[in-house]
Parts: C-alpha cells; sequence; structure tokens
C-alpha cells in the first residue's frame, strides 16, 4: 500500500523541480544571511520544524532539514498532530511507501512493529490519508536524506509523557532522527501574535513545559511538550533557528500565523 501525496499542489508544489527551485532560493538566502557559517556543520538528533504551506514556512523549515541532512540518519520519525480526524493516543503509518513529488520514501513497517510490542500504537487509515502536519516534511526528507526509511506518527487526544517515552526508545538508536512538526498562534494580529509565540520560544529553549502553559497556541503542543521532556531526561540542547510568521510573505499583519524551527542535539 503507498500512502499518496493527499495536499500536493496545495502546501507545496506538484513537481519535484518546483520543489528543488525552492529549497535551492531557500539555501542562497541562508548562505547569504547567515553570519555564523559553522551552524550549518551542527549535527541534530531531532527538529521541530513548520507544517504551512511552503510559501510562507519553507524557509524555515528548510532551515531545519538542512542541519538534519548532517545526521546522515538511516531512519526519520515523523511525529505530528491530526488535524481532521479524531485519535485516541497515536496512530502509526502501516503503509508500505509514502509518495512525495520527487519519489516514494520507504515506510519501516518492520521497525514499527518492533515499537508497537512495547507502546500502544494503532492505525488509522483515514487520518495519514489527508493529515498535512506530517505529510508536508516528506518532500524535506526524500531531498535531504533520501536513503533513509520513514515512520509516520499522528497524535490526538494524547499524555506528552506517553510520546516522550516513546521518543526516548527511538533516539537510543543513533540511526534515527525525530521531526516534531507544528505551527504557532493562528489568526493574530502580527503584535499579538508575535507576544503568544514568544511565550512558545521562550518555554521551548527554557526546556521550561510549564511556561508553555501560559499562553502558547501551538498547534503541535503535546509534540513540542514531548521533544522538551526527552531534551530534559536526555541532556539534549535545544537552539532556534528561525521564527517568523505569514506576514513575512504575504504582507498581510491582520490575521496572521507563526512558525518556528529549532535543533535538538
Amino acid at each position: 500500500m503507498k500512502r499518496v501525496a493527499g495536499v500536493r499542489g496545495q502546501f507545496y508544489p506538484k513537481s519535484c523541480s518546483e520543489i528543488e527551485k525552492m529549497i535551492k532560493k531557500w539555501n542562497m538566502l541562508l548562505d547569504e544571511k547567515l553570519s555564523d557559517k559553522k551552524l550549518l556543520k551542527e549535527i541534530p538528533r531531532a527538529i521541530i520544524v513548520p507544517h504551512a504551506g511552503y510559501i510562507y514556512s519553507g524557509f524555515t523549515a528548510n532551515f531545519a532539514y538542512r542541519l538534519l541532512a548532517n545526521s546522515k540518519a538511516k531512519r526519520a520519525i515523523v511525529i505530528g498532530p491530526s488535524h481532521h480526524v479524531y485519535i485516541d493516543g497515536m496512530s502509526g503509518s502501516r503503509q508500505d511507501s509514502y509518495e512525495t513529488p520527487c519519489g516514494d520514501l520507504e515506510i519501516d513497517t518492520n521497525y514499527l512493529e518492533k515499537i508497537k510490542k512495547n507502546f500502544p500504537i494503532e492505525f488509522s487509515q483515514k487520518a495519514h490519508s489527508v493529515e498535512h502536519s506530517t505529510e508536508t516534511q516528506m518532500p524535506f526528507i526524500k531531498h535531504y536524506l533520501p536513503h533513509a526509511k520513514i515512520i509516520e506518527f499522528i497524535y490526538g487526544k494524547a499524555d506528552y509523557r506517553k510520546i516522550a517515552k516513546l521518543i526516548n526508545e527511538l533516539l537510543k538508536d543513533r540511526d534515527n532522527v525525530v521531526v516534531i512538526s507544528t505551527d504557532l498562534s493562528h489568526f493574530y494580529t502580527l503584535e499579538n501574535a508575535k507576544k503568544l509565540d514568544n511565550i512558545c520560544l521562550n518555554g521551548i529553549l527554557k526546556k521550561d513545559i510549564s511556561m508553555l502553559d501560559k499562553g502558547c497556541e501551538a498547534c503541535g503542543m503535546i509534540g513540542i511538550k514531548a521533544m522538551l521532556q526527552v531534551a530534559k531526561e536526555a541532556k539534549l540542547s535545544v537552539d532556534l533557528l528561525d521564527y517568523r510568521t505569514s506576514a513575512d510573505a504575504s504582507g498581510d499583519k491582520s490575521s496572521v500565523v507563526g512558525y518556528l524551527s529549532a535543533y535538538l542535539k
């Protein structure tokens, strides 16, 4: 079974060549603007990235994936919130491959079955067929880690501490990297969005989970909390790479969405 690209042509271009053009442009901008080039040599164990349309959040996400390429990981585990289907807990894709405009990625179903022996993971095919929070990550993985296998996890009503235990187990394998998908505040004025998003940014940088409950409105809050719990337990450092809003692309400051990227090592 193949997980067909459901938001191709909506959140990101239909063609591989258009995606490659975008990535090339973002990297040129990054090379021009980044003062500390040593940052590009970092090797993350995990990243936090947005999942909006590429024209809005692509640069932000690409920054993190450019670093993730240094890991040369054999397996990328993508964890994102369910936006369309109710899930009690977590769902892991049991399909065989994942379609992207630049070629399919292999889903590591054997590894998933091993994980399921110790963690309660269901399979909601409907959720996996329409979820953009995870799908938008796949073209980046195909570009930067073309030979990696992937696992897609989508969560709904879930305890972040249980997801943290799963991530802890995943990161014991040095061949694995974890991708946490989230956007930040939605549809506030630019001024108010930045106030709310700063709570998210400070909570992430300080690894302070309680701070996130004081106004952060990330749609992937559970994933962020789980990753921060792991960072505290495993003594991983957390560094911010980029923050921006949709206003940077659209110019509309009246109703914006916030995006961040960060890496953990």
